[in-house]
């Protein structure tokens, strides 16, 4: 059997350890083992803050539709309770985008629901 030394594969671990650590401050971007240690952190981070995002926007649609509706004088409360009386099934993403950058078709919406 031939010997197999590992140098290749170890620099090239570390280089793309180091790689990915880029643009981090202090010795974690330019030391192996504290670049090593954050990626861990920075990894299990990004995977609870995936799920956060999700309810973070979902606050942000509904401040925006509040607003939007206070505007034309409904709550936000009575507004989703009247859309869902009425079966008119727009969720609140597309709600906040017509409240944001369309309030003449938001108008419309709220105009059909009083």
């Amino acid at each position: 059997m031939t010997r197999v030394k590992k140098g290749v594969h170890a620099l090239k671990r570390r280089r793309s350890v180091l790689k990915q650590t880029k643009g981090f401050r202090h010795g974690r971007k330019s030391k192996e083992r504290q670049a090593k240690e954050a990626l861990l952190h920075a990894g299990n981070y990004s995977f609870a803050h995936r799920k956060d995002r999700k309810s973070h926007n979902r606050k942000l649609w509904n401040i925006k539709i509040n607003a939007g509706s206070r505007e034309l004088g409904m709550s936000y409360s009575k507004l989703i309770g009247t859309l869902k009386k009425k079966k008119i099934e727009l969720d609140r993403k597309i709600l906040s985008d017509l409240a944001e950058n369309h309030p003449k078709t938001f108008e419309k919406i709220l105009a059909s629901l009083k």
